[in-house]
């Protein structure tokens, strides 16, 4: 990695290209600093603190602090996320979607226009029950309409701000924009994360403590680090052999090649689902100041993330079981939405493909789809371990930190695809030099 970044500095577009994005992220940082017109913060500090719930938390390391400081940039890059997504599935669910998907670059402009659109209107939503939700508890200090259409316009202002600013990187640096916007807010509340650990079991123990501390967590860390590369990287290659014919007086064909089908399919969407469905009602309760009391607050507790893996209150890991089998069950419906095992059993036979051992046709639409199921449980699971060892600690340890499972697997996944990036523009600009000379 650092010697990728040592031989891109070398070359001047890249270098250009590099600074963009710092210069581009140094503004993001900056922007979550501002705060939001007529907002109490130091009301909305202590409102945070009072919070349980892992829901906020959650939020909040998305949104690199500015959640907490209820800064301009406080939705964030999250509208854009939850967007997409819809996007994606709707381009599933709608044939006139999926014909502008197939259109080539200008059905993606036309999609990605469409993604705008839709960024901004969540903001708007989302804007305004926090404004309205918020404000009924004093987040606001002059509770009127005025001040609570202020705050939609600044949040609503900020996500799409944000949104720019992602789409400019992609263009202008190294590409990867909203996923390096996402992972630098991240990043920044890491370091607070590392020194809250390290206050809490290494220092004021004696020495043979705290180095033993010291070390669990770092190979812990290191473990889950290794184990993201591993599942980020993992490929099951099905071999694919192309037959022989006669074009004119050439002989074409004949070639092998190989369907790529990543361990983990679905990345990390299984776990925003999972997380978001579990999270939703504790928001709505803590959005409209509801305490469920009896059955439903049992049933609250169950969802929160901090009531889990609790030796002294084991009933609320019942949540816990719900949250692994939502992922599982959303890795593979994801992954059944996204990859068509029929579609590409019709796409070789008409090519002239087939697996060698398998017949075309549907005997090899149930052959991908079975090696399909394998791979998608191995990802589920190592999913999993990932989201919740942090989780158990939690729960035995009282090890709380916003950077979780989910916050992991963003950072290693998008550090590692934009090395690829720059390595692919390195690579681009090799075979230009070739040819010019």
């Amino acid at each position: 990695m650092f010697t990728t970044l040592k031989n891109a500095f070398k070359i001047k577009e890249l270098r250009k290209k590099i600074f963009f994005t710092f210069a581009m992220l140094v503004v993001i940082r900056f922007g979550s600093q501002l705060p939001v017109p007529g907002v109490d913060r130091t009301f909305f500090a202590r409102w945070f603190e009072q919070q349980t719930g892992d829901a906020f938390n959650f939020f909040n390391a998305f949104t690199g602090g500015s959640f907490l400081r209820m800064s301009v940039l406080a939705l964030n890059i999250t509208p854009y996320i939850t967007s997409s997504i819809i996007m994606q599935l709707l381009t599933i669910a709608i044939p006139k979607l999926e014909e502008m998907q197939r259109d080539g670059e200008d059905g993606r402009k036309k999609i990605a226009s469409i993604t705008r659109y839709v960024t901004v209107g969540l903001s708007l939503i989302e804007s305004s029950a926090m404004a309205i939700g918020f404000g009924r508890q004093g987040l606001l200090e002059t509770y009127n309409v005025f001040s609570i259409l202020t705050v939609v316009v600044a949040l609503t202002a900020g996500s799409a701000f944000l949104m720019w600013i992602g789409e400019r990187i992609t263009e202008n640096g190294v590409g990867n924009g909203i996923s390096i916007v996402l992972t630098i807010n991240i990043i920044s509340r890491v370091p607070a994360d590392i020194t809250q650990l390290f206050e809490q079991f290494v220092f004021g123990k004696s020495i043979a403590k705290a180095v033993v501390a010291a070390l669990i967590i770092l190979a812990i860390i290191i473990g889950m680090v290794i184990l993201v590369i591993i599942l980020n990287d993992g490929v099951r290659k099905i071999p694919v052999q192309y037959a022989k014919k006669v074009q004119g007086r050439k002989m074409v064909g004949g070639q092998s090649t190989n369907i790529p089908l990543k361990v983990n399919t679905s990345g990390v969407i299984p776990v925003i689902f999972a997380s978001s469905l579990m999270q939703l009602p504790v928001i709505f309760c803590s959005f409209f100041n509801i305490s469920g009391t009896g059955f439903w607050g049992g049933v609250l507790k169950g969802l929160n993330s901090s009531y889990w893996c609790n030796p002294n209150q084991p009933i609320y890991s019942i949540g816990l079981v719900v949250y692994v089998a939502m992922v599982i069950a959303f890795a593979y419906f994801y992954t059944s939405i996204t990859f068509n095992p029929l579609e590409i059993a019709d796409n070789m036979k008409r090519q002239g493909g087939f697996i060698p051992g398998i017949r075309p046709g549907k005997p090899t639409s149930d052959y991908l789809t079975k090696i399909l199921n394998y791979i998608v449980f191995i990802g589920a699971v190592g999913l999993t371990i990932v989201c919740v060892v942090p989780y158990f600690f939690n729960g035995i340890f009282g090890a709380s930190v916003s950077f979780g499972g989910t916050s992991l697997i963003i950072i290693v996944s998008v550090v590692l695809e934009t090395i690829k990036q720059i390595e692919s523009q390195m690579m681009v600009r090799n075979y230009k030099g070739f040819l010019n000379d």
